[in-house]
């Protein structure tokens, strides 16, 4: 399959052998046959088996979305919330590859969860990159929630500001003006002013 040349996928190889051997000392013999198998039945038994670790199913949902499974939606949705920020990572990058029509519907439910926002940089990113219908209104949602300047989650604005303007739709105009006198958005949102409506 084509993933196991990807970067990506090697990357998050290493990042969980890491964490197993941090974990555990030894990394059990199921880790490297899993990281090597090709057969999508044998991944999405691990990905919806009771019991697996938190390891097995991101590879396997990760594996999955890359080869355009659509079983490894859920997976990969729930890995995109998650609190470690490589998870949601690689996540996004396996949605992106997956092509399923119902991702952009899922990021903007989280990008906009007030409660989850310490969260939402990674759907934010995604939305931005899939340039769906959901990726303008919900970025420019989130943006203005993060407008005060004592809003302590001023990345997850930037990443609204900056996904606006390569997104170069004239609605986001009136969110990233309101940005300007904002001493962490100001600049980035002058920026992305200057590309509304020359980006397609």
């Amino acid at each position: 399959m084509e993933y196991a040349e990807d970067p990506e996928f090697c990357s998050m190889i290493d990042r969980l052998r890491d964490e197993i051997e941090n974990e555990s000392e030894t990394v059990p013999a199921a880790f490297e046959r899993l990281a090597e198998t090709t057969d999508p039945e044998e991944l999405h038994h691990v990905l919806t088996a009771p019991g697996q670790p938190l390891w097995a199913r991101e590879i396997a949902a990760y594996a999955l979305g890359v080869t355009g499974d659509p079983r490894a939606f859920e997976a990969l949705v729930l890995l995109l919330n998650h609190r470690d920020p490589e998870r949601c990572v690689t996540a996004a990058h396996a949605l992106t590859r997956l092509g399923d029509p119902r991702t952009a519907r899922a990021a903007a439910a989280l990008a906009t969860n007030e409660l989850r926002v310490a969260y939402a940089l990674l759907p934010i990113r995604l939305l931005a990159a899939l340039r769906a219908p959901e990726s303008v209104p919900a970025l420019i949602t989130v943006l203005e929630r993060r407008l005060p300047a004592d809003d302590p989650h001023w990345r997850v604005g930037l990443a609204c500001v900056e996904g606006l303007g390569a997104l170069g739709d004239l609605r986001a105009r009136p969110a990233l003006e309101a940005a300007l006198p904002h001493p962490r958005l100001g600049a980035a949102a002058q920026a992305s002013l200057g590309r509304l409506g020359t980006t397609h």
